[in-house]
This record gives structure tokens, C-alpha cells and sequence, in this order.
């Protein structure tokens, strides 16, 4: 990193990635907002707001917002804060841009449906060499970008670019930790998106509290199983990028994860649940479960979500399903 204000990219100008962009100004950084439509781009730089997304939140001056793609060429690395699914085109898109060097840090969480691979195996494999991160842990958007108190967790496999990144990104309300499990902080990332739709769909049906913490409870169990079989950390899942995600995305209907099973548990299709807006959790749910199953890892939560959104249950067959387990031991992982 050079002497003068790190360069820092953010590729996506939703809520998260405007938050993003701000808080990595308030760190001191300079910060260079990707956004794919010109007019939003132009509007965003002459008013200072991006009122569809962020209303009321006024960028920080130190966040030059833009359409061209290009001008993330002198980022000494880039957020990338676009839906998952659109990592790969997006990497592809960045590739010729960026130096061979510069960390693409992923901001998304989920798993490629069409392949159901890893988002930092994506990366790896269109930028070979290249350094890729993770970053994830308990966060709503608009939380950040109002400068209330947040802390998250960075990975990257080089335990040095995940310290300078991770001090980087760190300002005086939003706090960066760094690990080196990359993979156990993406998979935290993904898999309680689909989790949060269960517990959206028990507040919804009414189900109360009580049956609220024990899917809470189980469905860590299950993330801990999952993240164990694909070489994820235990004690990363303990942390920001597990649990301390789950509850929070378990518990709220901010999350948009937790809203959409909500209304699914209110009687709504699937279309009128999402309200026509990108829901992580149901785009990740049918990868999660596959690759679940490929290693054999009971996920009884997340099959029945997927089963849901699948058309092949309906809440009171994936309920059943659930609360007639066979009775066993308590076990975590």
C-alpha cells in the first residue's frame, strides 16, 4: 500500500455497497463507486444522495461515483458488492481492469446456483493468482451508513493482505476483524440467508418464540456441520461471519431474508414474498442443499426451505417433516 490514501473500489451502488463506499471514506481511503447506470451515476455525483437505495444518507466527499467501469483500474483492490450470482460475469468484467494484484474482496453471500460453487472459487478460477477475500458479519446497510457501531469479519488466505485490508476498512463505528478462513466466512455468509427464511416463515406462521430459538439454535448446528465437510473453521463460525450473523438476520424483519419467509409464513407466493426484490436466501437455498448432500451433511432446515421454494412442500408439510426427526442426542457439527 503506498504512502497516500489507499485507493479503495466498491463495483455495485446498492444499499450495502453505498455504505460500504462511506465508511471506507470515513477510514481515510479514496473511494472510487461503481454503479451501472449513468443517469444514477450523474445524480448520485450532483446530489450527493442515492435516494433509491440509501434515502436520506448523504455520501461522504471523499466517494467519486461513476458508470465506467474503468476508472477501478487504479483501486488497490475492489469491493465487490453485487448480487452473487452476478460474481462471475462481474469478475470476468474486472479482470483485464484491475492489477494481477489488487485483493477482489467479496461483499455478496451465496453460492452460485447454475454451478453451485463457491463464490472465492469463482474468483479464483477467472483471476488465477489474483488474491481474494471475504467480507461478512452482522450488518444491515443502512445501520453502517448512519455510522451506528458495527463489526465484521475479513478473510483472506494471506494472513497479511486480510491485517492491512481489515485496518484499511476500520473507522471510527465500523470495526474489521481478520482470519484467514475464507471459506468458513463465506459459507456463514450464505448459508444464513437460507436459515433466516425458515425463522421469517416460524414469525410469520406464528409459531412464537420459543420455536423461533430452537430453530435458531439448530440451524447453527447445521451451519457448523456444512462449514466442518467443506473445510470451514469451527471457531470462524463461532464468531461475526457465523453466529453473530445468524442471530441477526434470524431475528428481524430487515432482513430481507427474515421478511420473505415472513410473508411466505403469512400464506404468500413466493413472486408476491419477494416483493420483486433479489432475496439471497432463496437464489442459494437449492446449491446449498445439493452440496449439502454431496457430503452427506444433514441440513434438515435448509432442505426444508428448499423443499418450500421448491413448490414440493407447503409450511405445514416442511413443519411435519421437521418436528417428526427422529428424537436423538444433541450435536453440533
Amino acid at each position: 500500500m503506498s504512502a497516500t490514501r489507499p485507493r479503495i473500489g466498491i463495483a455495485g451502488a446498492g444499499a450495502w455497497g453505498t455504505a460500504l463506499a462511506n465508511v471506507a471514506a470515513v477510514a481515510g481511503n479514496d473511494v472510487t463507486l461503481w454503479m451501472r447506470d449513468p443517469d444514477q451515476a450523474t445524480t448520485l455525483a450532483a446530489t450527493g444522495m442515492n435516494e433509491r437505495f440509501l434515502p436520506g444518507i448523504l455520501l461522504h466527499p471523499n466517494v467519486r461515483p461513476t458508470d465506467d467501469l474503468t476508472a477501478l483500474a487504479e483501486a488497490q483492490c475492489v469491493l465487490l458488492v453485487t448480487p452473487a450470482q452476478t460474481t462471475r460475469d462481474m469478475t470476468a468484467a474486472l479482470t483485464p481492469i484491475l492489477s494481477a494484484d489488487a485483493p477482489l474482496i467479496l461483499c455478496a453471500k451465496g453460492i452460485e446456483r447454475s454451478s453451485n460453487a463457491f463464490l472465492s472459487d469463482i474468483v479464483s478460477e477467472v483471476r488465477p493468482g489474483a488474491p481474494v477475500a471475504v467480507l461478512s458479519g452482522p450488518s444491515f446497510a443502512d445501520d453502517v451508513a448512519r455510522g451506528l457501531p458495527t463489526a465484521v469479519t475479513l478473510a483472506c488466505r494471506e494472513a497479511a493482505l486480510a491485517e492491512t485490508w481489515a485496518n484499511a476498512l476500520s473507522g471510527p463505528t465500523f470495526r474489521v476483524y481478520h482470519r484467514t478462513d475464507v471459506r468458513g466466512v463465506e459459507i456463514g455468509g450464505a448459508a444464513k440467508n437460507v436459515l433466516a427464511i425458515a425463522s421469517g416463515a416460524v414469525a410469520g406462521k406464528g409459531l412464537g418464540e420459543s420455536a423461533k430459538a430452537a430453530l435458531i439454535a439448530r440451524g447453527f448446528a447445521e451451519l457448523l456441520r456444512f462449514a466442518k465437510a467443506y473445510g470451514g473453521m469451527a471457531e470462524t463460525l463461532m464468531g461475526l461471519s457465523g453466529l453473530g450473523d445468524l442471530v441477526l438476520t434470524c431475528s428481524t424483519a430487515q432482513s430481507r431474508n427474515f421478511a420473505f419467509g415472513q410473508r411466505l409464513g403469512q400464506g404468500l407466493a413466493s413472486e408476491a414474498a419477494s416483493g420483486g426484490k433479489l432475496v439471497e436466501g432463496a437464489t442459494t437455498a437449492g446449491a446449498l442443499l445439493a452440496l449439502a448432500k454431496a457430503r452427506n451433511v444433514e441440513m434438515p432446515i435448509a432442505e426444508a426451505v428448499a423443499q418450500v421454494l421448491a413448490g414440493t412442500w407447503n409450511l405445514d408439510q416442511a413443519i411435519e417433516a421437521l418436528m417428526a426427526r427422529p428424537i436423538k442426542s444433541e450435536e453440533w457439527g
